[in-house]
């Protein structure tokens, strides 16, 4: 383990905690092969030595079993008409706690409408209907987190 230590690209690092720095971000990591480096502001650099797959086994077996979930509530349309998420982050369906929604399920969206809301690093950010048409499925719950791509509203 000392090899692999005294291996790690300095420079690599500094890169690191310089972006940090430009970009006001509180932690950033980066995984090459069999090696992780975390760089952080709340305390000093992270050097784990240890192979991907075995830290990526369980992601990939939570987002399959999301999927599995999700897939018999989606009709076959919803892939071809769907709206999906431009970003991680945590969907609301209604402006405010308590509050209508912003659509529901048989309603009539016009182009450019708020249809929900993503909040990501602490900014709600309006997803807007690509397109006008009728809300055929909701794909998402209120609170729920979405990942990039994830289909979330079908417009037909």
């Amino acid at each position: 383990m000392a090899d692999k230590k005294s291996g790690i690209d300095q420079t690599l690092i500094r890169d690191l905690a310089n972006i940090l720095n430009e970009t006001d971000l509180t932690e950033i990591e980066v995984e090459q092969e069999d090696l992780r480096i975390r760089v952080s502001r709340a305390g000093t650099p992270q050097y784990v030595s240890a192979p991907v797959p075995a830290m990526a086994a369980p992601a990939q077996a939570a987002s399959a079993a999301a999927a599995q979930v999700t897939a018999p509530e989606s009709s076959g349309r919803a892939s071809k008409n769907a709206v999906t998420a431009p970003m991680v982050g945590t969907a609301y369906l209604s402006p405010a706690p308590g509050a209508r929604p912003f659509v529901e399920a048989g309603a009539t969206v016009k182009e450019g409408q708020t249809i929900l809301i993503i909040e990501a690093m602490k900014t709600m950010n309006q997803i807007p209907a690509p397109r006008s048409g009728r809300v055929v499925e909701i794909l998402v719950e209120d609170g729920a987190p979405v990942e990039y791509g994830e289909a979330l509203i079908v417009i037909e």
